[in-house]
């Protein structure tokens, strides 16, 4: 048969190929028309049997199609089978000889260089442990040596026995630097940095414990205690300049000990601040203001002694004046856990941070404030109770005013011994009050304001 008698055949084949090829083909649809084409939808019942001889017809007629194409082609398709099958094997041969090859490839590699790998790995693998324990016992050799330096340090703040002891202030700053060099190796536990490890250490923990803490509160208790006993001069100024210096150079020395120790972890450098330090130096300003206003209250309701209250009080001031210029010019040392500030304050010195905390200008001037927003109450209080203290201290309201005003401006004058850097109400300055004029009226007015007429 020729190829158009072929192509005639199929052209007069009743079967849809196109309906049967449609992507969208669906079975229950087309049984649904093969249905309604031979019945009438009010056929009851319908009759099925023609559209199933019609489909069963479609499938042996397409059956018969198949075995007569498979039949004519038997020859062409036996042959292509059989070259196909014969490609295969030429190609399966070739694979077979290429996969022994890669087979023995592998043999020797993994001979050479896998198995030599693993134990190299093994090696590296050995080594770095020991890397590790080498840092970390380097790690804790620094931090016992810088333990056994700390309680040398510690020992030597006060040396000697019985009356011979003898108090070497510097050493608190030396302990300070110690406890920050232990600090920066504890604090830095990340992987890789020097501490790594230290807090799985017995030594380390034993160390922290019965060493460095306790080291480090004695050190804190000890500055404070310094800052608490400041005084320069007294009521009488009868202090010589070599006690003087000693005062000043054991405070400083306190001080910078309690702004290195101060701590730095978990707080943003340009956030942080020198916590013990400020915190001592509040303590000592709220003392000295807690005894004045107690004192003060109780003079002005015994008058006779107000003379002698008012000179403590003026005294406490110069202290406080004094402790404000020792602190003015001595700069923050640098701190060995903060990065480097690019730009420097104007005002790096050890007093900046309480005034800023204080936000004041001055801590002259804020005693004075502070007490005298105390004292206007304990007035209002004498006042109401009545008596003869209320009357008395209402008679006496011009003379009491002007020893407030001299005490103020007495205060305010630093001891002789100390040199003054502020400025203003320096001693021998012709306008000794110029400088303070409303410190004076705020202390004046809280008690000659609150007596009434």
């Amino acid at each position: 048969m020729s190829a158009n008698e072929e192509e005639e055949e199929e052209v007069a084949s009743y079967i849809d190929y196109e309906a049967f090829l449609d992507p969208n083909f669906k079975p229950s649809s087309f049984a649904n028309t093969l249905v309604l084409a031979t019945n009438n939808p009010t056929d009851t019942p319908l009759d099925l049997s023609t559209p199933l001889s019609k489909v069963l017809f479609d499938a042996q007629e397409l059956d018969s199609h198949i075995h007569l194409l498979t039949t004519r082609s038997a020859v062409p398709l036996l042959t292509h089978t059989k070259e196909q099958t014969d490609a295969s094997k030429r190609i399966t041969s070739e694979i077979d000889n290429q996969i022994k090859s890669l087979n023995e490839s592998y043999k020797q590699l993994e001979k050479e260089v896998i198995q030599k790998h693993a134990e190299a790995d093994e090696v590296r693998f050995v080594a770095s442990r020991l890397w590790d324990t080498l840092k970390l016992g380097r790690s804790v050799g620094r931090c016992l040596q810088l333990g056994r330096q700390l309680e040398v340090q510690h020992a030597e703040i006060i040396s000697g026995t019985g009356n011979s002891k003898k108090e070497d202030h510097r050493a608190l700053v030396r302990c300070a630097h110690t406890i920050l060099l232990l600090r920066e190796i504890t604090e830095k536990s990340g992987p890789g940095e020097e501490g790594y490890g230290l807090e799985k250490v017995d030594a380390i923990r034993s160390l922290q414990t019965h060493v460095i803490g306790p080291i480090e509160r004695s050190i804190k208790t000890t500055s404070e205690q310094i800052i608490r006993e400041f005084s320069i001069g007294s009521a009488s100024g009868t202090a010589t300049f070599a006690q003087s210096e000693e005062a000043k150079t054991r405070t400083i020395s306190a001080a910078i000990a309690l702004y290195l120790i101060s701590p730095t972890i978990s707080i943003r450098p340009d956030k942080w601040t020198p916590q013990l330090l400020v915190q001592a130096l509040e303590v000592y300003l709220r003392n000295a203001l807690q005894s004045s206003i107690a004192s003060l209250a109780r003079s002005l309701a015994t008058l006779p002694s107000l003379d002698r209250t008012l000179a403590e009080i003026s005294a406490r001031c110069q202290n406080i004046v004094a402790l404000e210029i020792v602190l003015d010019a001595t700069k923050a040392p640098p701190h060995p856990l903060l990065p480097t500030q690019k730009h420097t304050p104007e005002k790096n010195n050890l007093l900046q941070p309480l005034l800023t905390y204080l936000e004041t200008g001055s801590l002259a001037s804020y005693f004075w404030r502070s007490l005298a927003g105390s004292l206007a109450t304990r007035v209002s209080e004498i006042v109401n109770r009545g008596g003869v203290s209320a009357r008395t201290l209402k008679t006496n309201r011009n003379v009491v005013g002007e020893a407030i005003r001299e005490c103020v401006v007495r205060g305010n004058q630093p001891p002789s011994t100390v040199a003054s850097t502020k400025g203003r109400g320096a001693k021998g300055d012709p306008e000794r009050n110029g400088g303070w004029d409303r410190e004076v009226a705020v202390m004046v007015g809280s008690v000659v304001n609150n007596l009434g007429r």
